[in-house]
């Protein structure tokens, strides 16, 4: 079986005109017990994440988070059976049940920021008078191997350094707008990653936050802030 999501079986459950994920369509179901539900369909026999699937199983999870609190399960997730998920429901009522309430009338918004590191690097070199100095010794290919290595890793941890405290600034900026925080370790160029559940009641607020953000720093700064979304991140 494909699950969708856990919630409370007094929930509205519309899934009318809604497509099950896999090549077959067809329409998702709903297995009870006791007080939960799990909203599932038979699994493909070949998942993978394309796009018309991601949007089956995204526009299935908005329509339930529309009336009420809704445990998201992220995309491809499994069972062998209904009764796996039936089992699943009674051995863990309490916990999606304590889950649910707290995540009842929230929603999730991820932010991802960079920075240019031509525009860190100037930094670096500007505010460290090592770097400096260490910098000046092996340009134009001077200097030994050993200052060149020290050069290098000296920037380094300069950069790490710096990354962390900018991560830890931008986040104490918008955590007064959020009930939870989760922060997972950035991809790529990006020195934060950092998902905030947020009351829908303040979703506005917290997006025009993040837009002021993006202005304060300027535009050596990239802020990628994407919600309202499932509160993937804070349902488990």
């Amino acid at each position: 079986m494909y699950v969708y999501a856990i919630t409370g079986s007094d929930h509205p459950l519309r899934l009318d005109g809604l497509r099950a994920v896999g090549a077959a369509g067809g329409a998702p179901g709903v297995l009870v017990q006791g007080g939960l539900a799990a909203v599932v369909s038979p699994a493909p026999a070949d998942l993978r994440p394309k796009r018309r699937d991601l949007g089956a199983h995204q526009a299935l999870l908005e329509r339930l988070m529309a009336d009420g609190a809704v445990l998201p399960m992220r995309f491809g997730l499994l069972a062998p059976d209904d009764t796996a998920v039936r089992t699943a429901l009674g051995e863990r009522g309490e916990e999606y049940t304590r889950r649910l309430a707290e995540l009842h009338g929230t929603t999730e918004f991820n932010l991802k920021a960079a920075r240019s590191q031509d525009d860190l690097l100037r930094e670096v070199v500007d505010e460290s008078d090592e770097v400096r100095r260490l910098n000046e010794r092996t340009r134009d290919g001077n200097g030994t191997y050993e200052d060149r290595v020290a050069l290098g890793q000296l920037v380094a941890r300069q950069v790490d350094h710096r990354q962390r405290l900018l991560a830890d600034q931008v986040v104490e900026r918008l955590a007064g707008l959020a009930r939870a925080r989760v922060v997972a370790a950035p991809l790529k160029d990006d020195f934060l990653n950092v998902s905030f559940l947020v009351e829908r009641a303040r979703a506005r607020e917290f997006t025009e936050a993040g837009a002021r953000l993006a202005r304060d720093y300027g535009e050596a700064y990239d802020f990628r802030l994407r919600g309202p979304l499932p509160p993937y991140s804070f349902a488990a």
